[in-house]
C-alpha cells in the first residue's frame, strides 16, 4: 500500500456489523486515551479492520507476557510495540538475541507482503525508524561496553551464574559483607579472589567469626567457580566504567524516546550469563528510580528475551526477589515484558504480575507440547473462541491478546492479526551498526575500560591470582608466594588487621537482589 493510498479510520464504528460475540469483543478494545495499535480482530477466519485491537499506553507499566513457539512472529511483536512506544515518548530496552532487532533504527521496505497486511488490519504503514542506541556486554561484539562492577552487581545475581548452591551463596554473602563493611571495592573478579583468600587466611578467619565463619572448602569451590567463569571469557562483563542504567530513560529528537538494542549474539551460547545480567540491569533500576505511582505513560519498557532462563534451577529466594521486583517496579514507572516459549517458563507468581499477554501460536507435536497447551489455555480468561484449537492454527504474525484496559479491568480475549512494524525487520550491515555506535554520545563514557585501585591492590595482592586457582600448588610452585601469603604478608594487609576493631567501614545498602551501586 503506497503513502498515497487511503484506509478509513479504524473505530468501534465500522465494526458494527460485526456478530454480537465478536462485537463484544471489539467494543472492549475502544478506548479513549492514548493506546498502542497491535492489529486487528481475527473472528470465523476472517481479519476486521473495523475491529482494532490496542492496548493503553497508561496500563505498559503493568507488565506483560509475549509468548509463542519459534517462528511465529514474537521478535516482530516486539519491534511493533517498541517503535509505537518510542513515537509515544516511552524510552524502550530491547536484548536482541538473534542480532536481528538492531533495523529498528532504519525506515522499513515496503513489500507485497507488508502491503497485503496493511490492507487487512487497516493500517496506514509508513516507513519509519526509530533513533536508537546499540550495547554489548563487556564489549563482545558491536556496542557500546555495558559493565557492572561486581560489587553492584551482588551475590545473590553472582551465585546464579557461578551455579552455586544455597550453602555456597550465603558464604559468597559473607565475602561482599566483609568487602562492604571495609571499604574494600570488588570491581572486578581479582578483587573478589583478594578478599575470599584473605578470609580464609589465619588471620583473615577471625574477621567472620561472629557470624559464622568461611569454610576453606566452601571458599575453594567459589574460587574455582570464578576460574572456570573467567575461562569462558567472562570477566570482562564486570570492571569500570560501569554502565548507569539512568542512560536507558532518555528520550531523542522531537521527544521520541531512545530504543537501547542490547546486541548478545556474541554470548548466546552463554544464556544463563546474559539473562541473569539483564536482571541486574533491571534491579538496578528499581535501586535509582523514584515512586511515581499511576502515570500518563511508563517511563521505560523493558522487553526480557528468553527469560526462561533466569528462572531455570532458580532458588526459592531468587524466584521469590524476582517477583518482588516485577510486583513493586510498577510504581516507579518500569513495564517489564518477558518473551519466552509458553507461559508455565515463567513461575506462577510472577505471571500473576503480568497484566497484558499477547499469546502467539503454540506447537503441539509430542504429549508434552499437548500438556503445555492445555496449561497455556487455562491461564486465560473464559473466551467466545475454542482457545486450544485457536493457538495451534494461529499463522505467523497472529496472536492472542488480552490487555487490562483503562479502568485496569482485562480485556476480552482477542485473536489478532498483527500490524506489521514500519522500521526495518531485519539487521544492519556491521558497518553501519559500527558507525552508528562511533556516533553516539555514550561512546566517549564507556568504550574504553578502566583498571582503577579497588580490592586487589589495597589488601597489597601484587601480581595475579594464579596460586589461588589451584587447590594443590605442584612441588616446583611451593617455593613461590601463595595469593594468601602475599596478602597476609603486605603492609596493607596489617594495617587492615589491625584496624578490625575500630573501623567504622562504608557498609553499602543493597536491594532485593543485593545489588547495589556506590555513585562517584
Amino acid at each position: 500500500m503506497s503513502d498515497s493510498e487511503t484506509v478509513p479510520p479504524a473505530g468501534p464504528e465500522r465494526a458494527a456489523g460485526l456478530p454480537a460475540p465478536a462485537q463484544e469483543i471489539a467494543s472492549g478494545y475502544a478506548f479513549t486515551g492514548p493506546a498502542l495499535d497491535l492489529g486487528a480482530l481475527l473472528w470465523d477466519g476472517r481479519c476486521h479492520a473495523g475491529a482494532p485491537v490496542r492496548i493503553p499506553l497508561t496500563v505498559l507499566n503493568r507488565h506483560g507476557l509475549v509468548a509463542g513457539a519459534t517462528g511465529t512472529g514474537k521478535t516482530k511483536t516486539l519491534q511493533l510495540i517498541a517503535e509505537q512506544l518510542s513515537a509515544q515518548g516511552v524510552p524502550v530496552f530491547l536484548a536482541d538475541i538473534k542480532g536481528d532487532l538492531s533495523g529498528i533504527a532504519r525506515p522499513g521496505q515496503p513489500n507485497a507482503r507488508v502491503d497485503g497486511r496493511a490492507a487487512d488490519v487497516g493500517q496506514r504503514w509508513t516507513p519509519a525508524g526509530c533513533p536508537a542506541e546499540f550495547f554489548a556486554l563487556g564489549g563482545l561484539g558491536h556496542g557500546i561496553p555495558v559493565r557492572a562492577t561486581v560489587t553492584s552487581f551482588g551475590p545473590v545475581l553472582l551465585a546464579k551464574v557461578l551455579g552455586l548452591n544455597q550453602t555456597q551463596e550465603q558464604s559468597l554473602g559473607l565475602i561482599f559483607h566483609y568487602a562492604d563493611t571495609k571499604g574494600l571495592e570488588l570491581v572486578d573478579l581479582k578483587d573478589l579472589r583478594a578478599v575470599a583468600a584473605f578470609l580464609t587466611s589465619d588471620e583473615g578467619k577471625a574477621e567472620l567469626r561472629n557470624i559464622g565463619g568461611l569454610s576453606t572448602a566452601t571458599a575453594g569451590v567459589i574460587l574455582r567457580s570464578l576460574t572456570a567463569f573467567e575461562a569462558q571469557g567472562m570477566a570482562d562483563f564486570f570492571g569500570e566504567p560501569e554502565f548507569d542504567t539512568a542512560d536507558f530513560l532518555r528520550t531523542g529528537e522531537g521527544g521520541r524516546g531512545i530504543v537501547s538494542v542490547l546486541e548478545l549474539p556474541a554470548v548466546q551460547d552463554r544464556p544463563l550469563l546474559f539473562s541473569t545480567f539483564l536482571m541486574w540491569l533491571l534491579a538496578d533500576l528499581f535501586h535509582d528510580l523514584p515512586e511515581v505511582g499511576d502515570a500518563d505513560k511508563p517511563k521505560l519498557v523493558f522487553f526480557f528475551d528468553e527469560a526462561h532462563l533466569l528462572f531455570d534451577d532458580a532458588s526459592k529466594a531468587f524466584l521469590d526477589s524476582v517477583t518482588q521486583t516485577v510486583r513493586l517496579i510498577r510504581s516507579k514507572g518500569v513495564g517489564v515484558f518477558f518473551v519466552t516459549q509458553t507461559p508455565k517458563d515463567v513461575p506462577g507468581e510472577v505471571l500473576g504480575q503480568l497484566g497484558n499477554r499477547v499469546q502467539h501460536a503454540l506447537r503441539a507435536f509430542t504429549p508434552d507440547d499437548a500438556k503445555a497447551l492445555k496449561a497455556t489455555v487455562r491461564t486465560f480468561p473464559r473466551s467466545a473462541y475454542d482457545l486450544e484449537e485457536l493457538l495451534t492454527g494461529l499463522g505467523t504474525g497472529e496472536a492472542v491478546v488480552t490487555v487490562l484496559g483503562e479502568t485496569g479491568a482485562p480485556t476480552p480475549v482477542a485473536a489478532t492479526r498483527l500490524r506489521s512494524p514500519e522500521s526495518l525487520m531485519g539487521p544492519l550491515d556491521a558497518a553501519e551498526l559500527d558507525r552508528a555506535v562511533g556516533a553516539s554520545p555514550l561512546h566517549a563514557r564507556y568504550a574504553q575500560a578502566v583498571d582503577r585501585e579497588s580490592a586487589y591492590e589495597e589488601l597489597g595482592a601484587a601480581r595475579p591470582a594464579e596460586a589461588a586457582r589451584t587447590p594443590k600448588p605442584t612441588a616446583a610452585a611451593r617455593d613461590e608466594p601463595s595469593l594468601v601469603e602475599q596478602v597476609v604478608g603486605s603492609g596493607m594487609f596489617k594495617s587492615l588487621a589491625r584496624s578490625v576493631g575500630t573501623q567504622l567501614g562504608r557498609e553499602i545498602t543493597r536491594s532485593l537482589f543485593g545489588t547495589a551501586r556506590r555513585r562517584r
